[in-house]
């Protein structure tokens, strides 16, 4: 199995209300693609409860089957889909992990 690990930071000239607006909206796309991407096991976003010490407004936290789950997932329509229209055009920064368990 594959973890696949995201932190997003939004862009700076997003007001607060359309920061939690936003996140919502990655919140529903991502966990939207459970059970519509093959080998995609489990997806969670991570929105709420941060601390002010934190330096990243998102977490996206997946465990697929494997490797070429993972790379399946990257180009499966679905995804594209909410990347192209929920996230990348909102978020100045993005740090990725991925890891065998």
């Amino acid at each position: 199995m594959v973890k696949h690990i995201i932190l997003w930071t939004l862009k700076s000239e997003l007001s607060e209300t359309e920061k939690e607006t936003i996140k919502a909206g990655i919140k529903e796309g991502l966990e939207g693609l459970a059970g519509k991407v093959p080998g995609l096991l489990e997806v969670k976003v991570q929105i709420a409860g941060r601390l002010c010490s934190s330096n990243a407004d998102v977490m996206l936290d997946c465990t697929l089957e494997s490797e070429e789950a993972l790379k399946a997932y990257a180009v499966h329509p679905a995804h594209v889909e909410v990347a192209n229209t929920k996230v990348r055009p909102f978020t100045a920064l993005r740090s990725c992990l991925d890891f065998e368990i």
